[in-house]
């Protein structure tokens, strides 16, 4: 027997980024065209041969004492469960069974420090709050249980690793159980922050992340010629999935309609892509086709775009190969210019800025898109935002070990007897 296949909308959603955790704040920093990335203060990097990032301005974002992806985490999962509920109820009603959470997380690293002193005479754990669970730091599923036990989602939770993919990667998987009936609403996304010397000692060594440490607000440049490398960021994307018909029957905002999902390993190489970008070609073909529509219903693409030298051209050719005719028309952009590469939680705050650009009718722009690489000849609208009706837009990821997702989104005018 086939069960019914539910319509998918997002109603909400939850942000921590290197511009704080308010999701005006975040839309309007992008439409700006700022930068978020500075010199590196979370630790000594004057040893390393990057030394800026994009860092979340800690003081400024009231986080749970906890390991920093988790406190992440949990922030952004208040925000989207304060806002999906803003109308006095709350998604699932009353059904015990209703809710799950999905989510992208990041490489757990246990401090060695930590470490030692626990071996430590007399080294006691805090009694209480969330700083209890400090020790289960490596634990890659603390975020999605905290979050699950706080807002009683009941259901099984998922936690995806797939590296720089992982957000999106969880906002589909979180999609297709919503769609299935499986669960009548989910919390998903992604946290990450490698803002650590580890983080950083990794990434050096594989001559990654950008060296323009004289001029960080320009050192992510993707599309651009003289692009070196990624900037790492940090933060959490959460987006509350529901049922249409659920949304219906609250009262819910409606902020989009998630229409297709696709994922897909290239098999090439760990640390690049293929160059044709076959992986990326296949994830958005299947998005594409799980949406039931086609290349021509595309309005706009927020790419990977990371700003190294081997991405950029790949993903450039996937859009190409995708597009066909319609590949010099078609927007797109790269919100990791302003905010830096965000790894497993990248997928999840992009969707977020694609879904805020969409309902402004607004793309914000690719920033320090200033000589364009020939290799890279699309309309990536450089450096100022562009007035664009979206009613369909593709948001894709990319990630080390060559897993590639990609969403597809709706405009919520999309949707019969919505205004």
């Amino acid at each position: 027997m086939t069960r019914e296949a539910h319509r998918v909308v997002v109603t909400a959603t939850g942000v921590v980024t290197p511009f704080g955790v308010d999701v005006r704040a975040f839309r309007e920093a992008l439409f700006a065209g700022r930068s978020g990335v500075g010199p590196v203060t979370r630790f000594d990097a004057s040893g390393f041969s990057t030394r800026i990032a994009a860092e979340v301005p800690l003081d400024a974002c009231e986080l749970e004492p906890i390991e920093i992806k988790t406190a992440f985490a949990i922030r952004a999962a208040k925000s989207a469960m304060t806002d999906g509920q803003s109308n006095g109820t709350r998604p699932g009603g009353d059904t015990p069974w209703a809710g799950m959470v999905s989510l992208g997380v990041g490489l757990e690293l246990f401090s060695m420090d930590d470490l030692v002193a626990s071996r430590r005479e007399g080294f006691t754990l805090p009694e209480h709050g969330l700083a209890r669970y400090s020790f289960m730091q490596t634990a890659a599923d603390l975020p999605a249980q905290l979050i699950a036990h706080r807002y009683d989602c009941r259901l099984p939770y998922d936690v995806h690793v797939s590296a720089c993919a992982a957000g999106t990667d969880a906002i589909g998987a979180a999609f297709r159980a919503v769609r299935a009936g499986d669960a009548r609403y989910a919390l998903c996304g992604g946290t990450d922050s490698m803002i650590n010397p580890l983080g950083f000692a990794g990434f050096c060594t594989l001559d990654a992340m950008s060296r323009r440490n004289d001029d960080p607000a320009r050192a992510s440049r993707p599309f651009d010629r003289r692009r070196d490398g990624f900037v790492l960021g940090e933060g959490a994307g959460v987006l509350l999935l529901e049922r249409l018909d659920d949304a219906r029957a609250r009262g819910a905002t409606i902020l989009a309609e998630v229409l297709g999902y696709g994922n897909s390993l290239d098999a090439h190489a760990i640390t690049e892509p293929h160059p044709q970008g076959r992986g990326a070609l296949a994830a958005m073909g299947r998005a594409l086709r799980d949406a039931r529509l086609g290349p021509d219903d595309i309005d706009a693409v927020n790419a990977h775009g990371t700003s190294t030298p081997k991405n950029d051209p790949a993903e450039t050719a996937a859009l190409k190969t995708l597009l066909g005719a319609r590949a010099r028309s078609v927007p797109v952009v790269s919100t990791k210019s302003m905010i830096g590469h965000l790894i497993s939680a990248a997928g999840a705050v992009e969707a977020i800025a694609a879904i805020e650009c969409m309902n402004a009718g607004v793309l914000h722009p690719t920033i320090n898109l200033e000589d364009p690489d020939p290799l890279c000849d699309l309309d990536y609208v450089a450096n100022h935002k562009r007035a664009v009706e979206q009613r369909v837009v593709l948001s894709c990821s990319y990630g080390f070990g060559g897993m590639n997702a990609a969403i597809v989104l709706g405009h919520p005018s999309r949707i019969e007897g919505l205004s």
